[in-house]
């Protein structure tokens, strides 16, 4: 499913973002996490090892919704799936996303040794509110 203009414009700002995956039990596991478009998916940076990842390493189902900041109200919900994770390039992306949200390096909170890996997350439905 092709991203809406709208959508992409937010992805491409600092935008409030919240990753819902699915634990072993079924239960939801919530994040909120900084986000990132590649023009056709949605785009997470987050860390090898992690809850979400492991989560969906067993089930690449999920859910985001991504806010407007300055509406709140106005959000998109996404559910898809993801389709790619990917270390390669991880570090220089959550680099570039610092500048985007904090205008600053990324601080490296859980330290440099961590392997930074890229979601893919392919569309399957949107719905825009507000």
């Amino acid at each position: 499913m092709n991203l809406p203009e709208g959508l992409i414009a937010l992805l491409r700002q600092p935008s409030p973002c919240f990753l819902a995956t699915l634990m072993p039990d079924g239960s939801p596991q919530l994040t909120q996490t900084w986000v990132d478009t590649d023009g056709e998916h949605v785009v997470i940076n987050t860390v090898q090892g992690h809850q979400k990842v492991k989560n969906i390493e067993r089930d690449p189902r999920v859910a985001v919704n991504v806010c407007d900041v300055s509406r709140p109200s106005r959000y998109y919900a996404i559910r898809g799936r993801v389709v790619n994770i990917a270390a390669e390039g991880g570090a220089d992306h959550i680099e570039a996303l610092a500048q985007r949200y904090l205008g600053a390096p990324y601080p490296w909170y859980g330290g440099r040794d961590q392997v930074r890996v890229i979601l893919a997350i392919r569309a399957d439905q949107i719905r825009a509110m507000g």
